[in-house]
């Protein structure tokens, strides 16, 4: 079926599903699982629906764990081989006053009428083992063509629930679909009820869009969308850089260096803020060559709010911070300033700041990528070189430790913590070996 595969559904979803048919009901796979298995991918989980009520469901799994998980809106979770699986009663919906929640549901018991109210057609799909793949919507053919199309009228599905815009985004993103022309032309129509949505889930669909590997293309289709989560970006559209190491406006080379990171979250996230400070900072010399003096500080302040707005986690705010700021900090491929970069990022620190940098060289001009990318070849060596020597570039990395020091006669205080940090600030600029014998000589000169 040019790429599209059959339905692998598992053993536990095929025996709730045969449970419910014994007890009269009809009862399919829905969704999401069902389009990942039919590109032969492996589904998260597995969605059933049914025309049973709840409390019918609850009836028919007597045997079985069942928890109550949403049956407002007809959702029961039965357990089977350790796994959970909801089974959600066909409904229909009316009324979004929050562009978000349905404001009433109602049970129907039909399965088209069920599926008639997802958001895209590869969505809108329901297998059983026996009857096999109910697909009124074309789903199947707009798998095949790799494409994302809303069900029904688009801008009605988005007024419904504003994050459908940015779950079509993630889609195209991550499975490289296109978004068909009416959906996509009611994406950008309809992005402002985006702020209708929750910060925690923009997050969540953002970044599971920036880690996908179509994101170029859908980056540079969709720029509005994300400036109406990221406005701070805006400014980098069409800002010509007047400079000869970029052939790109700074939103295009941003996006270019997001695509050219590995598929990390913290990287990519970096990568698309690592130059957002670069508009606010342009200045212009006499020769006419743009520059943009102070813009990695810069742009990490403004990804400090960015990151509180969005509502993410302090650890990787603060990592995405740092690699903001130091993105344009020269390493020179030498041990004493590989021993310093290693003291002030550690060793994960140094290969995630390698990896940015390669990545904004990759979004540069093509005449100078080339020789900057055996620069930083030369800089990956030095710093394998000076881990292979287990250098020392860490209090914990001293031959001798606060206990040595008090051995040697030292009081307990402050003065052995920072004899320790000048012992160590003489081993990282290579005037004292990290010896234990020659460390303590030292010290016992310094006290005499």
């Amino acid at each position: 079926m040019d790429g599209v595969y059959a339905v692998a559904l598992p053993q536990a979803a095929a025996q709730l599903i045969g449970v419910l048919n014994a007890a009269g009901h009809a009862a399919y796979a829905v969704g999401g699982c069902v389009r990942d298995s039919l590109l032969g991918r492996t589904p998260k989980d597995w969605d059933i629906c049914t025309d049973a009520l709840p409390e019918q469901v609850m009836a028919a799994f007597q045997a079985y764990r069942v928890l109550p998980t949403g049956l407002k809106h007809g959702t029961v979770t039965v357990f089977a081989e350790g796994e959970g699986y909801e089974i959600t009663t066909f409904r229909k919906e009316a009324g979004y006053s929050d562009h978000r929640h349905p404001d009433a549901v109602a049970f129907v018991s039909a399965l088209r009428e069920d599926l008639a109210r997802r958001d895209f057609t590869m969505n809108a799909m329901a297998y059983h083992p026996q009857e096999g793949l109910k697909d009124y919507f074309g789903g199947v053919a707009d798998l095949r063509c790799g494409t994302i199309r809303c069900v029904g009228q688009p801008a009605w599905r988005f007024e419904e629930d504003a994050l459908r815009m940015m779950r079509a985004l993630r889609f195209a993103a991550v499975y490289g679909f296109t978004i068909e022309a009416e959906t996509a032309r009611a994406i950008h129509a309809c992005r402002r009820l985006l702020s209708c949505v929750a910060p925690e889930r923009l997050r969540a669909e953002l970044d599971a869009l920036l880690c996908g590997a179509a994101v170029e293309k859908v980056l540079l289709a969709f720029p509005d969308v994300i400036f109406t989560l990221i406005p701070e970006l805006a400014m980098a559209q069409g800002f010509n850089q007047h400079n000869r190491y970029h052939a790109y406006d700074v939103w295009t080379h941003t996006v270019k260096s997001v695509a050219a990171a590995p598929q990390d979250i913290t990287l990519r996230l970096t990568m698309l803020l690592h130059d957002v400070g670069k508009p606010l900072c342009f200045t212009r010399d006499a020769s006419g060559v743009g520059h943009f003096y102070g813009h990695p500080a810069a742009g990490a302040q403004l990804a400090r709010g960015i990151f509180a707005r969005l509502r993410y986690d302090r650890a990787t705010a603060m990592q995405v911070e740092r690699l903001v700021e130091q993105h344009c900090r020269e390493l020179p491929p030498r041990d004493k300033p590989m021993r310093r970069a290693l003291n002030r990022l550690g060793e994960v620190g140094v290969r995630q700041l390698l990896a940015v940098k390669r990545a904004d060289i990759k979004a540069q001009a093509p005449a100078v990528t080339e020789e900057r990318l055996l620069t930083l070849c030369q800089v990956e060596r030095c710093l394998d070189e000076v881990l292979a020597q287990g250098a020392c570039f860490t209090l914990k990395d001293l031959a001798v430790s606060g206990k040595d020091l008090l051995e040697l006669g030292m009081q307990p205080g402050p003065d052995v913590g920072k004899t320790l940090k000048a012992l160590l600030e003489d081993v990282l600029d290579g005037r004292l070996e990290n010896e234990y014998e020659a460390l303590l000589e030292t010290v016992k000169k310094a006290t005499e």
